[in-house]
């Protein structure tokens, strides 16, 4: 029967695996090695600044070993949504540090870049074309959010990496991508059905998490035309059917139908059944080609500049009225502000309490607190990083030092954990774009450049 034979390193690239369990998965011939770069995950930051959220060391090691074996077996290397975000910018810095190891290491192989970051203009005349629609709960996208926002990445299915793979390209670094979208593309090119290609997308993609213990780690996925086999390449983890189903769950507004770029991947159906202590096989999933091609489009705008101070108290009696404390402190605050010039509408302050509804906040359903001490996180975004420093600042010195009826203390009564105690975040984004486009051709926003490393 045929098969293809795909092994994923970690969840993200930087997120670290053993060398042991990539030499342990390479024993197993593998047709393909990958990992998935990125995840919308972390937040908008990331994607507005063009930053990496792993640190380059990291990517950096985690790339050498994978160019390493890739290289050395003369398999293809497939990452997606390289450098966290899959910005032109996150695309750009995956890419010269496969350089730099190349050059370090004296390997040589052809290249190929795909990027996702439309330009705006050609997003602008697809929106007048009326080929941009909201997802669930988002407003119609508007020219003027378009035009405001820092970033917009679109979210690639598989055929980019197909078409790179027809041209020859050995190592695939791709812009924001579907995360199971390269062994998708993988397993379809190799001629198996849509169905277990996509579904050993899904459990690729985080590397070893289908497994126990959870860690990153990697996973070993054999696709045949009826099912996909998983097993983990550390002998401490294994695969149980209640493992695989578990994480099939994952990051769908539905447990069982989940959409992707061309169709719709379903589960509903799936049988689960033990191969070993260590691997299971997983069948009767089903794929239905969606009537009209869309990718997801990411986007995020400038919201303000933060600074952040971190405190934290003990005081029982300031504990047991800390709503009220919290309220004095938000009105001392607003006085002073105006008195200096910074508007009401022209900042946000945030105070997190930690020990009480810090996680939750207003959704929190046990509003006592039953601690001995609660830590606080006061944040201010505000139209410039000055008005943020400057309101912060009072902030912080009120919750130090706002009376409360029968205080003790008469000096300080927070706990400061670092000096200076105001942390200046920098800029502030928010998603602003949360759409779908219409395609006629799943390649045409997605361009490939090739190059001899």
């Amino acid at each position: 029967m045929k098969e293809i034979r795909l092994l994923s390193t970690s969840a993200i690239l930087g997120y670290g695996f053993p060398e042991a369990s990539l030499q342990a998965g390479m024993a197993r011939d593998p047709h393909i090695i990958g990992v998935d770069g990125g995840s919308v995950d972390p937040g908008p930051h990331y994607l507005g600044a063009g930053v990496p959220f792993c640190s380059t060391m990291a990517i950096k090691r985690d790339l050498r070993l994978m160019l390493r074996a890739a290289i050395g077996a003369g398999i293809p290397l497939m990452i997606g949504t390289s450098g966290g975000a899959g910005g032109d910018p996150h695309l750009d810095l995956t890419a010269q540090l496969v350089r730099d190891i190349a050059a370090e290491e004296g390997l040589h192989f052809r290249m190929a870049l795909i990027r996702a970051e439309p330009p705006r203009a050609e997003l602008q005349r697809r929106l007048a074309a009326g080929r941009i629609h909201p997802l669930s709960n988002q407003p119609a996208l508007s020219s003027d959010v378009l035009d405001r926002a820092s970033r917009v990445v679109a979210m690639m299915g598989p055929e980019p990496f197909m078409e790179a793979l027809d041209n020859g390209a050995q190592v695939i670094l791709a812009g924001r991508a579907s995360d199971p979208a390269p062994w998708a593309a993988a397993a379809i090119r190799a001629q198996l059905p849509p169905a277990p290609a996509w579904y050993a997308g899904k459990m690729l993609e985080c590397g070893a998490t289908p497994s126990i213990p959870k860690g990153h780690d990697c996973l070993l996925v054999t696709v045949r035309e009826d099912g996909v086999e998983c097993e983990p390449m550390n002998p401490i983890r294994r695969c149980t059917p209640l493992s695989i189903a578990n994480h099939s769950l994952h990051e769908n507004s539905s447990p069982i139908h989940h959409i992707e770029p061309g169709g719709m991947l379903d589960t509903s159906d799936c049988r689960f059944d033990a191969l070993s202590d260590r691997a299971v096989r997983i069948s009767g999933m089903r794929w239905t080609p969606a009537s009209q091609y869309t990718v997801k489009l990411e986007g995020v705008e400038m919201a303000g500049y933060r600074s952040i101070s971190i405190c934290g108290t003990r005081d029982p009696l300031l504990i047991a009225r800390l709503p009220l404390f919290l309220e004095e402190v938000r009105g001392i605050v607003r006085e002073k502000a105006q008195a200096f010039g910074a508007a009401p509408e022209s900042y946000t302050l945030t105070i997190r309490t930690y020990g009480l509804d810090g996680v939750m906040g207003a959704r929190e359903p046990v509003r006592d607190v039953a601690g001995h001490e609660v830590g606080f996180v006061i944040e201010v975004i505000a139209d410039t990083q000055e008005i943020a420093a400057a309101v912060l600042g009072i902030a912080r010195t009120n919750m130090l030092h706002t009376d409360f009826p029968g205080r003790l203390c008469r000096e300080g009564n927070m706990a400061f954990p670092f000096s200076p105690s105001d942390i200046p975040v920098g800029p502030v984004y928010r998603f602003s774009i949360y759409h779908v486009l219409e395609l006629d051709d799943p390649r045409e926003i997605f361009p490939i450049s090739y190059e001899e490393v």
